[in-house]
């Protein structure tokens, strides 16, 4: 249960409070959605109630914590924990960031929308049967000060009861007419534009938005939101309830963000729209980013938040040709080429509620890390008198603790996995994307505030953000657009210098060009003490940074994956090892450790300061090393 301390009666704050927004900065509206997880997955008609409540109060939130953090919601359950909840919970404690507000309690969505209806302009309605129409509307509702509702004159339906009835919001744009007959119909030209139809009804009412928002500068290039629109109502059993996402809505509608559901192949026609001319959605999503790229005038990065729906859409899960994976790869080199990258709310753990919210939570301007020197290393044993790597016959490894790319990732799995009893017993390189801190800070706080010596935070794929960064090289296949290098690294130096990171634990290059010298050049800058990208020799030193090309993923059980370790190490001809792992707890870890000491005492995992300065101590004294002339097989 929610701590709430200090509840004040709604009658009260009502007549001494709402009289100005100003004054809501103290006190906290609270509204639990929790109730919608028991509706029937298998009712239409509660699955449409469901979606409306939640996309509602998610553009109202948005807007509502804008500029201060005014309105909290609980939703989101993983592993039997409420997980806003949890996180209320530990910064309502005493001297805590919360402790000393006051709070009020809805306990009705018409209460709620009323009671915050003097921040809102009014509506923003969106058709059911034009599915695109709800991410639409969420764009809208930023770019206007409006919330977001689905036409829906049934007795009962939300509309009915804040439109129709109940406090009456006016209704101040339209994405269906007035006598709920479609406004788009994918022939002649787009309503209100003098663009010609797409021909696809999907892709009509993003011609729209980008024609009368994005050209005109009504919205922002640097925020963008990948999430799925209401088609999920068809199919909401595909994965975890949750991952409608509409309450990862309410932060992106605070940034006044563009909103999109696309494709991006370009050699098959959107799973979800087969009836398009091939290649439509890809076409939508490239003027997207391209008018995302012009607003910013290529100076600055585009943070999408949201992930390919693979469940759902684009992949052989939904009747398309291609992978998860490749889908996913596919997005990240598009955007890259277009100064964008995501927070990746991947299907699993994709949901996230109040980043709006949070977003307000004060961090503190420096959070720094120990490091290590060489008269540390030569202490331990590390280097012998020469100043050589002392290996004894030892192997190195470190593994890449991840993937925390994702602020919804990070805020879903902290209570099964930071607060895990054996976090410490052994060194763990922590890979956390500082780019999280715009949608978690107080977690990214929080592990910097409770972590033991053996952890230590790296930059996760691939900096402060994940994208391809050999999109960002020129010739840049796809835009055309200049070197994107200069505007990466002005944007992930401050995330850098905050969290004290000077590692990038991963770079995935996927289908793009590997980095080029300018593009380590770009790394180098931010990045000085390492990176492991994906497309490089096995072996390098780029002027003074240390580059290892990675290696495999390890998934296993702790004994098998001891044993695939020690065989992995053995066929490899360098003493320094790199393996990555994915949401794996900190009993994991110990147990594999033990299970190595048993198998091979001679590999040593390491911290990350010192694997990674021993590595480019080792590179420095072997030029063939340093110059990537060392093979593998």
């Amino acid at each position: 249960m929610l701590r709430i301390k200090r509840t004040v009666c709604f009658s009260f704050i009502l007549l001494t409070l709402f009289s100005c927004k100003e004054k809501y900065s103290d006190v906290i509206g609270m509204f639990d959605l929790t109730y919608s997880l028991s509706d029937d997955l298998n009712d239409p008609q509660q699955v449409e109630s469901m979606w409306d409540d939640i996309h509602t109060v998610a553009t109202l939130q948005g807007i509502v914590n804008r500029d201060a953090p005014r309105l909290f919601i609980n939703y989101v359950v993983e592993s039997g924990i409420e997980i806003d909840t949890y996180w209320w919970n530990k910064y309502r404690q005493q001297g805590k960031w919360l402790h000393e507000k006051d709070t009020i309690v809805y306990h009705d969505i018409v209460e709620l929308i009323d009671a915050y209806k003097h921040f809102i302009n009014g509506v923003v309605v969106y058709d059911s049967s034009i599915a695109s129409t709800s991410n639409v509307a969420s764009a809208v509702a930023g770019a206007e000060d409006l919330i977001a509702v689905r036409y829906d004159t049934e007795p009962g339906s939300l509309y009915s009861r804040i439109v129709l009835t109940g406090p009456e919001l006016k209704v101040k744009v339209r994405l269906i007419n007035q006598d709920g007959s479609p406004l788009f119909t994918g022939k002649d030209t787009i309503p209100g534009t003098d663009r010609i139809s797409t021909g696809s009804l999907k892709n009509d009412p993003y011609i729209w938005f980008i024609e009368k928002y994005m050209k005109t500068n009504k919205c922002a290039g640097d925020f963008g939101a990948y999430y799925i629109d209401q088609k999920w109502r068809t199919n909401p059993t595909a994965t975890v309830v949750n991952h409608h996402t509409l309450t990862n809505h309410d932060f992106f509608v605070s940034k006044k963000a563009f909103f999109f559901d696309l494709s991006p192949w370009g050699d098959e026609p959107a799973t979800d729209d087969v009836d398009q001319t091939l290649g439509t959605d890809l076409a939508t999503l490239k003027k997207f980013l391209t008018e995302a790229y012009r607003i910013n005038k290529g100076e600055k990065m585009c943070y999408i938040g949201g992930f390919p729906s693979w469940a759902f859409k684009y992949t052989q899960h939904a009747g398309g040709t291609h992978g998860d994976v490749a889908t996913e790869w596919e997005f990240s080199r598009l955007i890259g080429a277009y100064n964008a990258f995501k927070d990746a709310d991947a299907i699993g753990y994709g949901a996230l509620a109040n980043a709006s919210f949070w977003t307000h939570f004060p961090l503190k301007d420096k959070y720094p890390q120990q490091k290590v020197t060489i008269e540390d290393l030569k202490q331990r044993g590390y280097i012998d008198d020469e100043g050589k790597v002392d290996f004894r016959g030892r192997d190195f490894i470190i593994f890449y603790v991840g993937d925390y790319d994702a602020s919804s990732w990070v805020a879903q799995r902290t209570p099964t996995i930071w607060d895990n009893k054996n976090r410490g017993e052994v060194p763990m390189m922590w890979a956390i994307s500082p780019v999280l801190e715009n949608r978690v800070p107080m977690a990214l706080d929080y592990f910097r505030e409770t972590a033991t010596p053996n952890d230590y935070f790296v930059a996760a794929d691939n900096g402060a953000g994940y994208l391809m960064p050999g999109m960002l090289q020129e010739p840049r296949e796809i835009s055309g657009f200049k070197s994107g290098l200069e505007a990466w690294a002005n944007h992930c130096i401050p995330y850098y210098n905050r969290w004290d990171l000077t590692i990038t634990g991963f770079v995935i290059d996927g289908t793009a060009p590997g980095l080029s010298k300018e593009g380590l050049d770009c790394y180098a800058s931010f990045s000085p003490d390492g990176i492991v990208p994906q497309k490089v020799p096995l072996t390098m030193l780029h002027g003074n940074m240390p580059v290892l090309r990675s290696d495999e993923d390890i998934q296993q059980n702790p004994k098998e994956a001891a044993q695939r370790i020690v065989q992995r190490v053995s066929d490899r001809p360098i003493p320094f090892h790199w393996f990555r792992n994915i949401l794996k707890t900190p009993d994991w870890y110990v147990e594999v450790t033990d299970e190595l000491e048993k198998i091979n005492p001679d590999i040593e995992l390491l911290d990350a300061p010192t694997f990674f300065e021993l590595y480019r101590i080792w590179l420095q004294q072997n030029p063939d090393a340093a110059n990537g002339r060392i093979k593998e097989g």
